[in-house]
């Protein structure tokens, strides 16, 4: 299948997923704490992808694990960890609202910072997404008066990862396979989180309690599924498109997440409707203009 039809399939799976694990993130959070839902969605997503691509870590050199470690704690473990905290204190689709703002650090970071070439349809998509991602979190706020929303710069911090781990999977990860890059990624990964579940004093929670090995299944379904699985369709749609266009699946998140968090009994309004239809035309916009690493010309000699 052309990589034009495929990114969009990618695109729609990852929307799916990935709206629905914030409403697994607030259900973990039931019955655990914080650092354990990071920690346990960290390491079941790490032994379904060692699982699943363990011949991969055999062929990876020297050079390709420096990126990967960096690449490990920058888009994977340090979001995830946020994202519990958060959401401690934030509505699931609150949380799942403000990660739409991705795509607009990747199009900062990758001017700044990587050599992209800033187009007039990136732009103006990014701008678009951003005003229906604004006025989604002006309703929200209207309708939850009573949440802190100093929790949701928890959110920005961890999309600022995402942003900075998106140029790098682009620029320096290309020769690796979507799912070496995943299993490289949680098999660095796995000891820490280990070692966050040991020190958050989970041995010493009563086990008797169904509510915490309930959560303990909610965050299995998001580490396998919402983080496994996705981590591989996620590194799989970077190298086949350009990193704004994978970025904007942060758009189409928050519809599902609030169609989830509709059912979940989170109050949603006719303004959030509108908003988020906004946000799918960012997305198109978005996908109309060139790659963003379009070459830079260099100086004639005088």
């Amino acid at each position: 299948m052309p990589a034009k039809n495929l990114k969009w399939i990618y695109l729609v799976l990852l929307s799916l997923v990935w709206g629905s694990s914030f409403i697994l993130i607030k259900k973990g959070l039931i019955g655990l704490s914080a650092l354990q839902v990071g920690s346990f969605r960290i390491i079941f997503a790490a032994v379904f992808l060692i699982l699943t691509g363990f011949k991969t870590l055999l062929k990876l050199n020297t050079s390709q694990w420096k990126w990967i470690i960096i690449s490990g704690f920058v888009g994977s473990f340090f979001p995830v960890y946020l994202f519990s905290f958060a959401e401690t204190e934030i509505d699931s689709a609150v949380a799942s609202i403000l990660n739409a703002t991705t795509p607009l650090l990747t199009l900062i970071f990758g001017g700044f910072f990587f050599r992209a070439v800033f187009t007039q349809n990136k732009v103006l998509g990014v701008v678009i997404g951003l005003i229906g991602t604004l006025a989604l979190i002006l309703s929200g706020a209207s309708v939850n008066p009573d949440q802190n929303y100093f929790y949701s710069g928890l959110v920005i911090v961890a999309t600022g990862f995402y942003a900075m781990n998106v140029n790098i999977l682009k620029m320096y990860m290309k020769d690796i396979s979507a799912l070496g890059i995943a299993a490289g990624n949680f098999f660095v990964l796995l000891f820490p989180a280990l070692a966050m579940l040991y020190f958050s004093g989970f041995l010493s929670n009563d086990f008797t309690e169904g509510k915490i090995l309930s959560s303990i299944g909610y965050v299995a379904i998001l580490g396998i599924l919402g983080t496994g699985v996705a981590m591989i369709i996620f590194n799989r749609l970077v190298q086949i498109s350009d990193p704004v266009f994978t970025t904007s699946v942060t758009y189409t998140i928050p519809v599902v997440a609030l169609g989830w968090g509709i059912l979940d009994g989170e109050i949603f309004s006719l303004w959030q409707l509108f908003s988020a239809s906004v946000i799918m035309v960012g997305v198109f916009v978005v996908n109309r203009s060139k790659s963003l690493y379009t070459p830079r010309k260099k100086k004639l000699d005088k």
